[in-house]
C-alpha cells in the first residue's frame, strides 16, 4: 500500500512496506525540513513533472565505500596530470543544472524537475547539499551533487562535458571528504567498475 502524504504531514511510513520498486509515499512537499527526514531514514524523492513528488526506498542500495575504491590506471594519469582543477560548493546551482539538461541513454526528459532544482539549492544555502566540480580551464566541465547526512554522501546526479570530468569528481569526493559511505543509488557500469556494489536496505539503514 503507497501511503499519501499531506503537505502538513511531517512523517514517513516505515520503509519496510515500499513495494517492490522501493516506492513507499507520494505527496507532500520539498521544504528542508521534510528532505533531511526523509534522507535520516534512508528515503528519496524520484519522479517527474507528470507524477506528484513520489518517494523511495529501495530494497537494495547502490553504494561505494570510499576506502573500496577502485582508480584505473589511466583515470590515475589523468589526475597526476593536473589537468583539472577540482573545486567544491563554488556553482553548485550551474551543477544541478547542467545535471537536469544532460542527456541519458535511455531515458526521455529529466526527474531534477525545476522544483526540485530550486528545493536542493535551497538545502546548500543550508549547507546540506554540496556539489563537487571538475574545472578545465576555468570552465565547469562536469561534476555531482548530493546531500550530506552525517558520515554518508547521498550522491543524486552527475554530468560530464569532458572526458572523465564526472570520475574526476567522484574520485575526488571519496578521497578528499572523509565520508564513510557514498550512496549511489542507481547502478550504473561504470561506478561498479569503480567499486561500488549492491548493499541490502537493512545493511544501509543500520549505517545511517
Amino acid at each position: 500500500m503507497i501511503i499519501e502524504l499531506r503537505a502538513d504531514d511531517f512523517w514517513f511510513p516505515d520503509t519496510a512496506i515500499a513495494d517492490e520498486d522501493g516506492l513507499l509515499a507520494y505527496g507532500g512537499d520539498l521544504c528542508p525540513e521534510r528532505l533531511q527526514m526523509a534522507y535520516r531514514k534512508g528515503i528519496f524523492p524520484w519522479y517527474s513533472e507528470e507524477t506528484p513528488i513520489l518517494w523511495y526506498s529501495p530494497h537494495e542500495r547502490f553504494v561505494l565505500y570510499p576506502d573500496e575504491l577502485r582508480i584505473s590506471k589511466s583515470m590515475k594519469q589523468v589526475l597526476k596530470s593536473g589537468k583539472f582543477e577540482m573545486r567544491k560548493d563554488t556553482a553548485f546551482a550551474e551543477v544541478i543544472r547542467c545535471c537536469a539538461i544532460a542527456e541519458r541513454e535511455g531515458q526521455e526528459g529529466t526527474w531534477i524537475t525545476r522544483e526540485m532544482q530550486e528545493a536542493y539549492i535551497e538545502l546548500h544555502q543550508k549547507g546540506i547539499a554540496h556539489s563537487y566540480e571538475t574545472w578545465y580551464q576555468n570552465k565547469l566541465v562536469g561534476g555531482l551533487y548530493g546531500v550530506e547526512i552525517g558520515s554518508v554522501f547521498c550522491g543524486e546526479s552527475m554530468f560530464s562535458h569532458a572526458s572523465n570530468a564526472s570520475k574526476a569528481a567522484l574520485v575526488w569526493l571519496a578521497q578528499n571528504d572523509h565520508y564513510k559511505l557514498i550512496d549511489c543509488q542507481v547502478y550504473t557500469e561504470h561506478l561498479e567498475s569503480m567499486g561500488a556494489k549492491m548493499i541490502s536496505r537493512e545493511e544501509y539503514e543500520a549505517f545511517l
